[in-house]
């Protein structure tokens, strides 16, 4: 698994997944790259999965043990039992 830099892994968080995440560390800092096992994720992750299982399958590998916050469109921090289609869809379009 290649390190990216913390801006980097928030933009492919953000264009793959379709959630905000922010990371707290210099935006130049380098964690891992958002990949599995067998690489880099392709598809995002499916809108049944609750944000805490989410995380802990595919942010938290990647950054670290780095503090970060996920904000939902109305710039709160989702509840881990929210389903990703619902934390989708708080943003405007």
């Amino acid at each position: 698994m290649g390190q990216i830099t913390v801006r980097e892994l928030e933009e492919r968080i953000l264009e793959l997944e379709e959630v905000v995440v922010r990371i707290r560390a210099p935006h130049d800092a380098l964690v891992n790259d958002y990949a599995g096992k067998d690489g880099a994720y392709e598809r995002k992750a499916a809108g049944t999965t609750s944000v805490s299982d989410w995380l802990e399958q595919r942010i938290k590998p990647s950054i670290n043990g780095l503090e970060y916050s996920i904000i939902n469109g109305d710039y709160s921090t989702p509840h881990g039992r929210t389903k990703l289609s619902t934390l989708r869809n708080s943003y405007e379009k």
